[in-house]
């Protein structure tokens, strides 16, 4: 577990799955991310191998609590999706986030994020981490490059342009 200021951020429980069920039903979600809604046993699905990073990897997403209210809004972590897209990300630990929209511009996704990679710093030193992120997605953008991240190539992922960064640990 990890606490920020305003934080708490965890490893997922299966009590997490109908709001993270939820963030993943809102169109603005999905913008940045997927062509259409996921269903429910694609939600499912993915949900669940958030665990099997951890178990196999040591590391895989965090549910974003809110520390005040003990609230859900969001996720935040490191996966190996092994991915079909060039230049290869097999191997490093691609972050990501997603915060649920009554939460936003609040700035937890920042915080939720310099947190998590502190605690990675801790645990993998040395270790690659990278980022898939789209053109237009200017908020994560920013993210990215408050993380210290740089751009190491602009490729296309499903069809759709995307730019990837990375950073060592």
């Amino acid at each position: 577990m990890i606490s920020t200021d305003r934080l708490i951020l965890r490893r997922p429980q299966l009590e997490d799955f109908e709001p993270y069920r939820q963030m993943w039903l809102d169109p603005e979600i999905l913008r940045h991310i997927a062509p259409g809604p996921f269903s429910d046993e694609q939600m499912w699905t993915r949900f669940l191998r958030q665990e099997g990073g951890w178990q196999f990897f040591g590391f895989g997403y965090f549910v974003i609590e809110e520390k005040s209210s003990g609230r859900f809004v969001g996720q935040m972590g490191f996966q190996e999706l092994r991915r079909e897209i060039s230049p290869p990300l097999t191997g490093t630990m691609e972050t990501g986030w997603t915060i649920a929209p009554e939460a936003q511009g609040r700035g937890y996704a920042s915080e939720a994020a310099q947190a998590a990679f502190g605690w990675a710093r801790d645990h993998h030193a040395g270790r690659r981490v990278t980022a898939i992120v789209s053109p237009t997605n200017l908020a994560s953008i920013r993210i990215v490059e408050k993380l210290g991240m740089q751009l190491f190539a602009q490729t296309e992922y499903h069809g759709k342009p995307v730019t990837l960064f990375d950073h060592i640990l």
